[in-house]
């Protein structure tokens, strides 16, 4: 795998992928977002996105990863992997749409493989189309890394359940219809079920979830009090809600890792074009400053080792290999990264850096977050650890 700012791909239908994801990026979607006046810092409404569900299922993008009879395309992990990087790295608001990661069939999971046919009809089904989407509901003020702590409960009531309890950063809750939400049994100690719960429902209720440092408006706070949810809406059998939450960890923790990936890239191209026509004092191109040279070295090296890690991991995952300890150790080794160039690409664009609507400034929140979101970097360490007490 060589070093680029534009990856080229040896598998000929991965590339001609790759290509028509970058014309609709850098074309049709930047035009739509134009047009529309959209911002990191909008709140995203149903009318801006169901035309980007629409026309990215049309292009088929939307789903791609599913399997063909779904409408995807059964993409391998390195192949969605690649086109994950592309959104990473191409500065659109909506780029988490193209792909279904926004409300969409990324957010839903690997649900689907548990859904009966009501379920898959009344749900997921219309989900994979783009004409509803979805929030997934675990985390909780009190229970973040700790999911076991979680104080939702869910207690039976004749033909169907009650659930009751407060979950917050659900994404795309602002937009969504349904969501996955996840919640103790009750009388339990260690047993959680999840449901299909319409989020118009009596007895809950979707208010604006906290503002991430990011700026962006996609949190809900679910809140639930005594909202009864149908026996049919009940994912898979009682008992196995956190087993279909995190089903696939080993394999959504590595592909979490390409979308850092682009990113970083897209900072390491800004900052390098930066430096190469911005005059520094004495009337010398950045470029030119020693000190500048090896900040840029330092952050394409570790573009190349992360982005490099994460596809050897990708190709041992589709090959059948066991990659839990290479999971965490590539989102741990990614998000680091993808940091340490972030924060010299701010330092490099100066008070440019530091000015909020810059680029730069905004992935640096953005990668800031990426050290807690989907594991804190404590986490992956702690992962690797223990698989190293029983490596041959």
């Amino acid at each position: 795998m060589t070093f680029s700012f534009r990856p080229t791909h040896e598998d000929p239908y991965l590339a001609g992928l790759v290509d028509r994801l970058r014309d609709y990026l850098d074309g049709e979607l930047a035009d739509y977002e134009r047009d529309r006046g959209i911002t990191r810092e909008s709140r995203l409404t149903r009318a801006d996105l169901e035309p980007v569900w629409r026309r990215s299922r049309e292009l088929g993008f939307y789903g791609i990863h599913l399997p063909e009879e779904y409408g995807g395309q059964a993409l391998s992990n390195v192949r969605l992997a690649a086109l994950k990087e592309e959104i990473g790295a191409c500065g659109r608001v909506l780029g988490h749409s193209v792909l279904g990661d926004m409300g969409g069939p990324l957010r839903a999971g690997d649900i689907l493989k548990h859904a009966t046919q009501h379920q898959l009809t009344t749900y997921l089904l219309p989900l994979v189309r783009g004409e509803r989407a979805c929030c997934f509901s675990l985390t909780e003020a009190e229970a973040g890394s700790d999911v076991r702590s979680m104080t939702t409960t869910a207690v039976k009531d004749g033909d169907g359940y009650r659930l009751t309890g407060h979950k917050v950063f659900s994404s795309a809750g602002p937009f969504a219809d349904f969501s996955i939400v996840v919640a103790r049994t009750a009388g339990t100690e260690d047993s959680f079920s999840a449901f299909l719960v319409d989020l118009d429902s009596p007895g809950c209720s979707v208010v604006e979830g906290a503002t991430p440092m990011s700026g962006e408006h996609i949190e809900s706070d679910i809140i639930l009090s005594d909202c009864r949810v149908p026996a049919a809406n009940l994912l898979g059998e009682e008992g196995q809600g956190l087993k279909i939450a995190l089903g696939r960890v080993t394999s959504n923790r590595l592909l979490h890792c390409p979308t850092a990936i682009g990113a970083a890239r897209r900072a390491l191209q800004l900052t390098r074009d930066r430096a190469l026509t911005r005059t520094a004092a004495g009337g010398r191109p950045l470029m030119a400053l020693q000190s500048i040279q090896h900040k840029l070295a330092d952050m394409a090296t570790d573009l190349y080792a992360a982005r490099s890690m994460t596809y050897a991991a990708l190709v041992a995952l589709d090959s059948g290999a066991d990659v839990r300890a290479e999971a965490f150790m590539c989102k741990l080794f990614v998000a680091e990264s993808a940091f340490r160039i972030l924060d010299q690409a701010v330092q490099i664009h100066g008070k440019d850096g530091l000015t909020q609507g810059n680029e730069i400034e905004y992935l640096f929140r953005k990668m800031r977050m990426f050290r807690v979101l989907t594991g804190t970097s404590e986490i992956q360490r702690n992962g690797i650890a223990k698989s190293l007490v029983t490596l041959v």
